[in-house]
């Protein structure tokens, strides 16, 4: 009985020892993330810490997401200013953009077809370099009639279907017209408005680090 016990006793050492000696799985490389837009992405009014692309990385590693993400949102920026900037506000080896322009066109009264031909040149260029993207709608505000309104909004639904690509319908959504989430100027989202806006977006940013195949060694 003694001699079962001290066989069994070893065979468990030499589990151990096994287990022990089995190299741990390589870390995931964390993916190439930019948020390419304006103030509303760069975090105007707003530490740095605050501003959505880091906090949308925070809540995405609460979620076992790790992301390297970039923030390449500039204050004033147009749909054609990204577009003059794209090659080296996402640099190669970005695996996933998420586009947020055209709030300053609406709000300047840019004709929609300019709009629309920027952005259509950023999804173009962005897919030949095989780059997930996703794309947030904005609304054009009202002062500039219904015609214009109807032909702005009608941009960013034509452009996902046609570039096959995801869209979130209105970044500011749960956010926007609301006076405790947004600073004095009326436009820019408090912290607290940019941790609505996270939280509502975070799904479709999870299904574009799925369509990319998630996490990889």
């Amino acid at each position: 009985m003694l001699v079962h016990i001290l066989v069994l006793i070893m065979g468990l050492m030499t589990a151990q020892t096994g287990l022990a000696q089995t190299p741990a799985p390589p870390a995931a490389k964390p993916i190439k993330m930019v948020v390419l837009g304006d103030s509303l992405s760069a975090g105007l009014g707003l530490l740095g810490s605050a501003a959505f692309p880091e906090q949308l990385q925070k809540a995405l590693k609460t979620k076992g997401i790790e992301v390297d993400m970039s923030n390449a949102g500039v204050s004033g920026d147009t749909s054609s200013g990204g577009r003059d900037r794209l090659d080296w506000s996402v640099p190669d080896g970005t695996e996933a953009v998420i586009l947020e322009l055209g709030a300053n066109d609406a709000l300047r009264g840019i004709d929609p077809k300019i709009t629309r031909a920027a952005l259509s040149d950023i999804l173009t260029r962005l897919k030949a370099r095989k780059i997930a993207v996703l794309l947030c709608g904005m609304v054009a505000p009202p002062n500039y009639g219904s015609d214009y309104a109807a032909q702005f909004n009608a941009i960013y639904p034509d452009l996902a279907k046609s570039f096959a690509v995801p869209l979130y319908p209105f970044f500011l959504e749960g956010v926007a017209a609301d006076a405790k989430l947004n600073q004095a100027d009326g436009m820019h989202p408090t912290a607290e408005g940019v941790d609505v806006i996270v939280k509502n977006i975070l799904p479709s940013v999870e299904a574009l680090v799925g369509s990319i195949g998630g996490q990889h060694s």
